[in-house]
Order: structure tokens, then sequence, then C-alpha cells
């Protein structure tokens, strides 16, 4: 079963119609058009081919890619070359980069390029310690100088839209969004997606969406919201505080790809949409499962399968116990078995 936006018909109403609700209609970066304003954020780890693919048949206009770090080195692992599979996926295709070197950035971007990506996105977001004690990511908002050449490198590397992913500032208390959004428009960045919080923050908290608000008032690119975006409601919220011109989710989506259907939804008709019953996950699950098993391999489809599995059956009864049993199977085939006969019996 392939992952397409035939394949949840029967879950998605057919009442459905086109809205004028401003985060459903079309949006330009550069001169592309993505189908609506509801982003798939890039996650290290989740936003592989097929989880884009899934979260853009419950209706997410847009997703970006996981990040491929800066470095020559690194682009023919197994890994880096996953991350750079963009086969059916529905354009434009969006590939993120991630590094400290200007010309190492740059040559990152015309690889991406050549592998089929038509909008490059520089992460300058990221938290994590193994990217910011290499100086990239979030750490990068330290020095803005370095900022700047990056964005001005990798800019005129490529004649296609580039974007950038970052955060408030590195430290509460420095925040220096408005000077980086007001750089990187400068520098000829098509669009800006803002994190809610500082790299100090790392994902605690709540997020912060004045600052966000601040920096649409005062550049001329789409300014995209992110952070703490978890069901249609707040997504509406964030839209009213902000004034962005788009949404990303991240972390709501683990587990919970129908949220951009029930954002649709709401943003629509103005309607909550019931929780999918576990049939209904059941039939979203192992669909997942097969797309994941076809597109990384046995043994890897096996061991990444396991953090989605994990995150979809959150809160069903008996789902700790079941976890670690799922943990235990070392094939496909057994983990499928498993993650079926669990759903069936809370059917």
């Amino acid at each position: 079963m392939s992952i397409n936006s035939s394949q949840h018909a029967d879950i998605v109403p057919a009442s459905l119609s086109e809205s004028t609700h401003p985060l459903l209609q079309p949006l330009m970066i550069g001169g592309l058009s993505i189908e609506n304003r509801l982003i798939v954020a890039p996650m290290a780890g989740v936003t592989d081919n097929p989880f884009r693919r899934l979260c853009k048949s419950f209706g997410a206009g847009h997703a970006v890619s996981e990040m491929i770090i800066a470095d020559t080195a690194l682009y023919a692992r197994k890994k880096s070359l996953y991350r750079a599979n963009f086969d059916n996926e529905i354009a434009p295709i969006s590939a993120q980069i991630a590094g400290a070197e200007p010309d190492k950035l740059a040559e990152a971007a015309r690889f991406q390029i050549d592998n089929g990506a038509q909008i490059i996105d520089i992460n300058m977001g990221c938290p994590v310690k193994k990217v910011c004690r290499k100086l990239a990511g979030s750490a990068l908002l330290q020095d803005e100088d370095l900022v700047a050449r990056l964005l001005d490198t990798a800019v005129n590397a490529v004649d296609v839209p580039v974007t950038l992913k970052t955060r408030l500032g590195y430290e509460n208390g420095r925040e220096n969004i408005l000077r980086i959004a007001r750089r990187a428009e400068q520098a000829g960045i098509a669009a800006i997606a803002i994190h809610g919080r500082t790299r100090e923050d790392m994902y605690t908290g709540d997020a912060r969406y004045d600052l966000i608000r601040e920096v649409k008032e005062s550049v001329n690119i789409p300014v995209i919201a992110n952070g703490d975006i978890d069901s249609a409601q707040k997504a509406q919220r964030v839209y009213e505080l902000t004034g962005c011109d788009a949404v990303m989710i991240g972390r709501a989506a683990q587990g919970q790809p129908w949220l951009f259907r029930d954002i649709r939804h709401f943003l629509q008709t103005g309607e909550t949409l019931p929780a999918p019953t576990v049939s209904e996950i059941k039939e979203i699950v192992l669909a997942h499962l097969q797309e994941l098993y076809a597109f990384y391999g046995e043994y890897s489809g096996c061991r990444i399968a396991r953090k989605h599995i994990a995150w979809y059956t959150t809160g069903i009864p008996n789902s700790n116990a079941f976890r670690q049993a799922m943990y235990g199977e070392e094939s496909t085939a057994g983990q499928f078995r498993v993650v079926d006969t669990f759903l069936t019996a809370h059917e």
C-alpha cells in the first residue's frame, strides 16, 4: 500500500471545500507556489520521504526534508542518501542543509539541487549539542557576521529560492531575531521560519509569539510561525497572534499526521473533527510501516519504525507493555504482525 492523497479519502470528510481562510490559500516562495500554508517542520530522524508524503496526503501544503550537514565526506553515507531521496514527492521539494562554512554550505546547496530539490532551506535553529558543537544550527546566531556570509553565499550559489529556519536567538535576553530576519531579507532569503524559542530554551517553556509578530511587521518576505502548534485551534490562535504567512508544525505531528487534516477542516468549517478511531489509526500505521520497510529495507526499516509505532500507540490501553514487546521484534514481518494484532484487539 502506498502513501498518496487518495489513500485516506474515506477519512477526510467529503464535504470539505475550498476555503478563503488565509492559511489555506497558496503561498509563493520565490517563484514557486505551495498548495496551502500548513507546513511540516524539518525534524532529524522523522521527516523522511515516507513521513513527508504521509503528512501531505493528510493536507499539509509543504514539507521540508531532514537536514544534511554541509560536508562532502558525509554525502555518500547511506543515511545522507536516504535524507536526499525525494522520489514520488509532491513538488515543490525543499531540502534542508546545515553548516558553518560558507563554501561547504554552497556546495551542499548545489548537491541538493542536483538531487532534485527545488527549494533550499538553511538550518539555523537546531538546538542539539552535536550540531551546535560544530557551530551550526542555532549556535550560528551568536555570530551575526558569519550568518550574513552564509546567507549571501548560499543564495548566490543556486538559482532556486533559499529559505531560513531559525530561532529567536541563542540566549534569553539576547534575542536577535529582528536583526537576523532583516539581514536574511537583504541577502535574498525567500521566506523565514521562526521557532518561538531561543537555543537556551531548547523545547522547554512556552513558545513566544510576540517577537514573531515583530518580525512579520518589519520584513516583507513570508514569515512562518513555528513552536507549540498542536491543534487546529492553536494554529488559528498563532495566526491571529503573529499575523504570520504560514504555520509550521513539528513534534505535534509525530504519531498524528492527521493533524493537518484536522486543521484544514477547522479552518474551513469552524468544527473540530473527532479523534480517529483505533481502526483508522491501524489503517494509517500499517500503511506507514509498509512504506518505511520498502524505503529503508529490512534492518533499518524495522528499527526506524519503532519510534513511529510508539508515537501512534501512545494513550491506547496497555500500550506500554505492547511497546516493550514490539521493541524486541527484530524483523519487519514480526513487527508488522504484533502491531496489527495489538491494534486489532483494541478496535
